[in-house]
């Protein structure tokens, strides 16, 4: 089958999937992370003089200022790439090192026992995901072969949706799930190797 923009598939049995959008963003332009800079009314309690008592003032000031401790983001569309890469036999331990996070991290959002994620980490398996998720994994020597092996095994066991079926537009959107379930992928060639991240271990 050929999903949106080009790529081949190659997928049977079953409904096919819904192509894909990929929508293209600029640094810094995420949905989630263009929330922070909305700006909201935040109400202040002070004494003014000539005034007989406490006044209320509105201000606004931009959400991130206002917001105290690190902001965390919904984990869902986190959770549905590193599946769908696992469809391509990308498995934890792979991506981990490609996006600079620990493999239990990965580990614990795939098999979706983390509610919310670093809005950094979820940028670096976009980053990876974006580069990898018609491309199969590297079988350069029999270790790599086992592990996509496993990746493939465990994405066709839990029925994890490959790339082409997702909707770029709705993945990070509270409770999107794809239309379709696991489907067999080859993708469009292999995936070469990526360097770790700019998301560093600590910001987790």
């Amino acid at each position: 089958m050929t999903p949106g923009h080009g790529h081949t598939i190659d997928a049977t049995g079953g409904h096919p999937p819904a192509p894909r959008r990929m929508a293209r963003r600029e640094p810094g332009t995420h949905p989630a992370a263009a929330a922070a800079t909305s700006a909201r009314p935040v109400m202040l309690r002070g004494i003014i003089d000539g005034h007989p008592g406490p006044v209320t003032i509105t201000a606004a000031v931009p959400l991130a200022a206002a917001s105290a401790g690190p902001r965390r983001v919904d984990a869902g569309g986190t959770l549905l790439r590193l599946r769908a890469l696992h469809v391509m036999g990308h498995g934890s331990a792979r991506i981990a090192r490609a996006a600079g996070a620990s493999e239990q991290a990965i580990q614990k959002i795939t098999r979706g026992q983390t509610a919310t994620v670093q809005p950094g980490l979820r940028d670096a398996i976009t980053t990876v995901y974006d580069a990898w998720w018609d491309k199969r994994a590297p079988g350069r020597a029999p270790g790599e072969r086992a592990a996509a092996t496993r990746a493939r095994r465990r994405a066709a066991t839990g029925n994890w949706c490959a790339g082409a079926g997702l909707d770029d537009d709705q993945l990070d959107l509270p409770g999107y799930q794809p239309a379709h379930g696991w489907l067999p992928a080859t993708g469009t060639g292999t995936a070469g190797d990526i360097g770790p991240n700019r998301y560093q271990e600590a910001a987790s």
